[in-house]
């Protein structure tokens, strides 16, 4: 089984239209703030409305998550 740290699962409202790797690209930069150097990985799971993002260092990820308080529109 793989051991999953640094990482953040965004989930999709299954109503909202369907979502670019452009959209999501442009959505982490505007609105969850995660700097570029700081992405290690990037992943869409499509079928799930699920976007995987994994970051190169815990600090970065807690900022985000105190940041955003584990949500954003």
């Amino acid at each position: 089984m793989a051991e999953r740290r640094n990482a953040v699962v965004c989930t999709f409202d299954p109503t909202s239209p369907n979502i670019t790797a452009y959209d999501f690209h442009e959505w982490i930069h505007d609105i969850t703030l995660i700097p570029e150097k700081t992405v290690n990985v990037m992943q869409i799971d499509d079928p799930k409305r699920q976007f995987h993002i994994k970051m190169a260092e815990t600090q970065c990820l807690q900022a985000v998550l105190g940041d955003t308080c584990g949500q954003a529109e």
